[in-house]
Formats: structure tokens, C-alpha cells, sequence
């Protein structure tokens, strides 16, 4: 299985505003993103790595991630 790429909250939520998402609510330290009748959670800790089970579940909203340069 190929490395998956570290991301901070800040490059996901590029990424995801990027892929048509619209930022929906915050609650608490958590952004709610939606695309239609997809919803995505982020969890948004300024300057910290995202854990690897988020950047899976933004590689399958949109598989551009796994080969994007940041």
C-alpha cells in the first residue's frame, strides 16, 4: 500500500473547497464541509497532521489528493 501524503487541516481544507465542498458550520474545533448530500468532518487543530484515517476518507471524497503536491 502506498504511503499516504501528511496533510494539516489547512491543505485539507483547500483541497476539499477546491473539490466543490462548502464550509457548512463549525462546532467546537470541527468544520462540517457539504457537497450536495456528501458531508465531511475536519478536524481543524491549527498546525497539526491529520490522522491517517481522515486522509483516506479525503482520498475516496476526491482521489486528487493522493497525487496532488502541496
Amino acid at each position: 500500500m502506498p504511503k499516504l501524503p501528511k496533510l494539516i487541516a489547512e491543505e485539507a481544507e483547500r483541497m476539499l473547497l477546491k473539490a466543490g465542498f462548502e464550509h457548512v458550520r463549525t462546532k467546537g474545533s470541527h468544520k462540517i464541509y457539504r457537497r450536495d448530500k456528501e458531508r465531511f468532518v475536519l478536524p481543524f487543530h491549527k498546525g497539526k497532521t491529520l490522522h491517517p484515517k481522515i486522509i483516506k476518507a479525503l482520498i475516496e471524497v476526491d482521489p486528487i489528493v493522493k497525487t496532488e503536491n502541496r
